[in-house]
């Protein structure tokens, strides 16, 4: 099958090439708005063209997005399908993630990009065979050309998370893998209250997990806006942020169980604001102590009063970019949102 390759060189950027590196061998950018500098994993100076994904994927099978080929995750998933796509090797192609999505966490709008020595003449055709080659539970929604400066993880400007709660006696079995189910009825007014101290800058080394504090450069982090939205039995809790630490999230929001252990293996910076607030909205404890536990940084203090959040309620909804990263290349092909089929007129009538 022939995807319009189209060989070099080619007017897709206006050198052909993907941005130099310095003398040391790297780039330096700054970490999702903190003063930090991080040096990213680097392209070397060779004529290439750089893609970007939109990926939706149900995480329940996989164990997050970082690669690994037992048990499976998505980056691994997808990397398959795009080698057997391209020809190209792992190597080759440089898959990055926008964001490490842990196990069992899904996404809606998780981004990535991927480099080719080649260019195409459209990308409809690539977007079908991806689909075609990936199981039924990850989908790319969208490709497209990107600008070399483009990075999908160190590029991004802000991410949007979104955490369900189903808050009923019985559980909706069709939200079973989707949403975390609160028994407990849930006072929503106190919650919003809590949601609003997380808003702003602040040094979130309270929420992270201290097993994975090795991806940790800077605990300091801008929480833009964090919603309590309430639809019928559903709490859908809507946070968007510089950027998060790990299971960050779900600790802002779980509660005690009788899986104590499996939390305190499996806990992140959302999942923990997520487990706060699910303690804070059964009354088990006052919104303000939320930044009495963040004037800590002390991740022993939250688990006083909260463990982690399970993490299929959790879900990578949206990464922002600046305009600039996300301008198409002259003369690049027309970025691909998959096509529809059609289905021919008959020539004979039916009788």
């Amino acid at each position: 099958m022939s995807y319009g390759v189209v060989g070099l060189p080619s007017p897709l950027y206006s050198n052909g090439l993907l941005p130099s590196t310095n003398k040391q061998g790297v780039g330096v950018v700054g970490l999702e708005g903190t003063n930090n500098t991080v040096k990213p994993p680097t392209d070397d100076s060779f004529p290439g063209f750089k893609w970007r994904l939109v990926i939706a994927y149900d995480g329940t099978r996989y164990a997050g997005w970082q690669f690994q080929t037992s048990p499976p995750t998505i980056q691994c998933i997808v990397e398959k399908a795009l080698i057997r796509v391209t020809k190209l090797e792992r190597e080759d192609l440089r898959l990055v993630g926008a964001s490490r999505t842990d196990t069992g966490v899904h996404a809606w709008g998780q981004v990535a990009h991927f480099i080719t020595p080649f260019s195409y003449d459209g990308l409809e055709s690539i977007h079908a065979a991806l689909n075609g080659l990936l199981p039924p539970d990850i989908r790319v929604r969208e490709i497209s050309a990107a600008v070399p400066e483009f990075h999908a993880r160190f590029s991004a400007k802000s991410k949007i998370y979104h955490y369900k709660i189903y808050n009923d006696a019985v559980m909706d079995p069709f939200q079973r893998h989707y949403a975390y189910h609160s028994v407990y009825k849930l006072n929503t007014t106190l919650m919003r209250q809590a949601a609003e101290y997380f808003v702003g800058k602040h040094d979130f080394s309270a929420f992270v997990n201290v097993q994975r504090n090795d991806r940790l450069l800077n605990p300091v982090k801008s929480v833009f806006r964090f919603d309590v939205i309430e639809m019928g039995a559903l709490l859908q809790l809507e946070v968007e942020g510089s950027g998060f630490l790990y299971r960050q999230v779900r600790n802002m929001g779980s509660s005690r169980s009788s899986s104590q252990n499996w939390f305190m293996k499996h806990s992140c910076c959302s999942n923990l604001q997520v487990a706060l607030l699910l303690q804070i909205g059964k009354e088990a404890i006052p919104p303000d102590i939320v930044p009495k536990i963040l004037a800590t940084q002390d991740r022993k203090e939250l688990a006083k009063y909260a463990l982690s959040a399970p993490p299929h309620g959790l879900c990578l909804v949206e990464v922002k970019y600046n305009e600039e990263h996300l301008r198409l290349p002259a003369g690049c092909p027309l970025s691909s949102f998959g096509r529809h089929h059609s289905v021919r007129k008959c020539k004979f009538p039916f009788y």
